[in-house]
């Protein structure tokens, strides 16, 4: 005989839920967050129509030699400017109906209410994870400007923070191709040497912190691993988080190698320091949850969180990207 509804068993004998919220079956890593926001990685700004950095670009080309008596050269040399950039607004909502509320006040399997935040956080940091990969032109130009217009694989183009990298050549990334020429990876080492010694002063200072790739490009590298990459064993306080090994940090000279799943593109491999590679919200303006609403016209209450800011750099030189990498 069929059963009526349910069943017996299903009718008399309650489920077994395991756990008291639901399993992460969705979000990753947001590594490029995770790996930078340790040092600094963002930064707030007390209000403003757009956010700048002052730059320094150029030398006093008065100074030079003289004769005993030779005149000095009193011409002015501009030496200062100013990149600028936009704000971008990412928002969501969450969105509870009264009966929604009202079920879940008894006895339910999880906490509706916290999980449903919980899962509003993690999608709006997903979002601008991704979006900090891009080039800022999705959404008609609405998006964050990511790394693929800041760290561009074509320098000598493009403008970014106002300034043409065309024509001011202070202002152009580092970057070289990572194509193999007979093996995989062959030439993954060399060319990520040569951009991470271009990024420095001097090949001792101001070097990058963090190399962010795809796991296919992680791994290739580990594969190639030499006396100049290394795994140790994270400080105190470390940087970012372990790699490839648990309680181990795969390191390219000094810095730490991370995937992302969404680094884009994926053959790609992104050289970066936080000192340089900004994100800059207005204060106050940071993941902020609004108080919830209720909509004159339904039984619901709706809450909002935003964030307004921009993935923006102050020094275009210090960063680098090898792409291409096969």
């Amino acid at each position: 005989m069929a059963d009526v509804n349910l069943g017996q068993v299903a009718a008399t004998v309650w489920e077994k839920v395991i756990g008291t919220k639901p399993n992460d079956n969705i979000f990753t890593s947001f590594a490029l967050f995770k790996a930078l926001g340790k040092d600094g990685f963002k930064e707030s700004a007390a209000g403003g129509r757009l956010f700048e950095f002052t730059l320094e670009y150029n030398e006093n080309s008065t100074f030079k030699s003289y004769g005993e008596l030779e005149t000095l050269d009193t011409t002015r040399i501009d030496v200062f400017d100013a990149a600028r950039y936009d704000w971008k607004i990412n928002a969501g909502t969450v969105v509870f109906s009264d009966l929604e509320e009202l079920r879940a006040a008894g006895e339910g399997k999880i906490d509706l209410t916290a999980s449903k935040m919980e899962n509003a956080r993690n999608s709006h940091m997903a979002t601008m994870n991704r979006q900090c990969f891009s080039d800022g032109a999705g959404n008609g130009g609405k998006d964050i400007e990511g790394l693929t217009k800041i760290i561009s694989e074509t320098p000598t183009t493009g403008t970014v923070g106002g300034i043409n990298r065309a024509t001011f050549s202070f202002w152009r990334n580092k970057a070289a191709d990572g194509g193999q020429t007979s093996a995989d990876f062959d030439n993954l080492r060399s060319a990520l040497t040569s951009v991470y010694n271009q990024c420095s002063r001097g090949g001792l200072t101001e070097t990058p912190t963090a190399v962010i790739t795809s796991r296919t490009v992680m791994e290739g590298l580990e594969g190639t691993v030499v006396a100049v990459e290394r795994y140790e064993k994270p400080s105190a306080t470390p940087r970012g988080f372990s790699v490839g090994f648990k309680n181990a940090a795969f390191m390219f000279k000094d810095a730490e190698v991370f995937y992302d799943e969404d680094c884009s593109p994926s053959d790609s491999a992104y050289l970066v320091n936080p000192k340089f590679l900004k994100f800059v919200y207005l204060k106050g303006a940071w993941m902020k949850l609004k108080p919830r609403v209720e909509p004159a016209n339904q039984l619901a209450v709706v809450s909002r969180l935003f964030t307004i800011g921009n993935l923006a750099t102050n020094n275009s030189r210090r960063l680098g990207v090898v792409f291409d990498i096969s």
